[in-house]
């Protein structure tokens, strides 16, 4: 009596078909991984007008700030903003205006121009993004970003330069107003660089992009 003994190939050596399971395309885009990571493309239609307004009200507060540019040490005796210094003690300060001096001049002038041009800039971004899409409109803001960029840095460094060549006395701070210029500085490069790159994405910011597929086979 013997064992049945079954040659067929299938029998002798079977093997799993390759495993072609179809898996979605990520190209190594470094602006895609990033939105990957948590901000969908279509959202960009109004988080980017959103730190837009922020930048303009942290503009405003700088510019429009009464005392926070510059301060003495814990601002005792001696504290400034964009238009004026003001020295004293206990609640008694003699203040005088800034403006006498053309690099002052200068300052205000580049944040208030600066200031209006971002206005512009976030009017111009909620027509492109939030009334209707219109993907032509971007680099132009991108473009009045970078030009803001531009004015209000060199108004941030005018400042510092010139008041510890003139004015400084001793130990002093740049504090929260300050601070805020740079900070609606900050926001503006990265609105600027975004606003620029988008027009790439057009089917991703409309939501109409199709997801591709790539093939790999495993043993």
């Amino acid at each position: 009596m013997g064992w049945a003994s079954d040659s067929s190939p299938s029998a002798v050596g079977q093997r799993n078909p390759p495993d072609r399971r179809a898996q979605p395309n990520r190209s190594p885009n470094s602006l895609s991984v990033m939105f990957r990571c948590g901000i969908a493309y279509p959202r960009c239609r109004w988080i980017l007008p959103l730190l837009l307004l922020f930048a303009i009200i942290f503009d405003i507060i700088a510019i429009a700030a009464t005392s926070g540019w510059v301060e003495d040490e814990d601002a005792k005796s001696h504290y400034a903003n964009m238009w004026e210094q003001c020295r004293g003690r206990n609640d008694q300060w003699e203040c005088k205006s800034l403006m006498t001096n053309s690099w002052a001049q200068a300052v205000a002038a580049l944040m208030i121009i600066g200031l209006l041009i971002l206005i512009i800039a976030f009017i111009v971004s909620c027509v492109a993004l939030c009334c209707s899409l219109n993907i032509t409109l971007l680099p132009l803001v991108g473009v009045l970003l970078f030009i803001v960029v531009v004015l209000q840095i060199i108004a941030l460094i005018i400042y510092p330069v010139k008041f510890n060549e003139q004015i400084f006395e001793g130990h002093y701070s740049y504090t929260w107003a300050y601070g805020f210029g740079w900070g609606a500085t900050i926001l503006t490069i990265g609105c600027g660089i975004l606003f620029c790159c988008l027009p790439r994405y057009e089917d991703e910011l409309t939501g109409l992009a199709k997801t591709k597929y790539i093939y790999s086979s495993s043993a």
